[in-house]
Parts: structure tokens; sequence; C-alpha cells
């Protein structure tokens, strides 16, 4: 067996909700704003180039969709430099969906590379605890907005 030693971020969680529910919560920025960013040009659709923005930082990113098999997985790719993130779907019942955020393709090398890994894998966990929240609880814990807010940016920190 050989083992990948291409660098890649991984991140999953169990959301109680059924499957159909948790992939529409990616596919349809309607929902998606209430667990991660603030605004997007449109809904997911393969060949399609969306841009996501946080407002709140006045950043945004184009998304670009490479697959979309439903209920089942997302292919896409942003960032500068880009970087594939693959979002995977596995019904465990008919209740409960188990999510797994991909990231992986990145330029960086050495300690840049780390630090990329280190912002993905928090950014990501993020979202999927923001979804978690979302969806079973109906509460917008402002996860993203409270990751960096503009008093410790002030501060210097």
């Amino acid at each position: 067996m050989t083992r990948n030693n291409t660098p890649a971020v991984e991140v999953q969680m169990l959301i109680r909700k059924p499957v159909s529910t948790v992939f529409q919560a990616f596919i349809d920025p309607e929902i998606t704003i209430n667990f991660w960013f603030t605004k997007s040009s449109g809904q997911l659709e393969v060949g399609k180039t969306v841009t996501w923005e946080w407002e709140m930082y006045g950043a945004s990113t184009n998304v670009i969709v490479k697959e979309i098999i439903q209920n089942k997985k997302i292919s896409t790719a942003w960032g500068d430099p880009a970087t594939a993130v693959d979002y995977e779907f596995i019904a465990l019942t008919d209740d409960t969906t188990y999510v797994i955020i991909k990231n992986y393709g990145f330029k960086e090398t050495g300690e840049e590379l780390i630090q990329v890994i280190k912002d993905s894998t928090g950014g990501f966990t993020t979202v999927l605890d923001g979804l978690k929240a979302y969806l079973e609880h109906n509460i917008n814990l402002n996860l993203i907005g409270d990751k960096y807010p503009r008093e410790i940016s002030q501060h210097g920190q």
C-alpha cells in the first residue's frame, strides 16, 4: 500500500438531518448565509463560477463548481492561489448525515504551507460547527463574523 503524502486538510461532522437537507445547505446560498458567508452571486451549479462574500471583512472569492453528485458530493476550486475543496455527504440513517470537507492542491511550501493548512482546518471546522448549530437547532451562532472581531484587528493582534 502506498501512502499519499500530498498535503491536505480534512474536517468532518455528524449532522442530525437528512442528507438532502444538509446537501441543500451548501447548494442554496439563502441557507448557507446562516452559517458561512454573507452574500453569494448564486446557487452552486456545475460549470458555474459564483462569488462568495464575507462583507464584515471586505473579502470575497470566486468559486468554480467542478462537479455535483446530488446528495453525495460537491467539488469546487477557489482561493488565491486556487485549491480544490470537496464536500462529501454520507447518509448514515434517514435522519443523519456525515459531512467531510477536504481541501487540497496547496501551492505553498514550508512555513507558509503549515499556516495555510492551519487556517483552512480552523476555517472549515468553524463552518461545520455553524452548520450543525443552524440545521439541528435553528441557531445562527455568527461564528464566522466573530472569529476575527474588528476590535482585535484594531489592536494589532
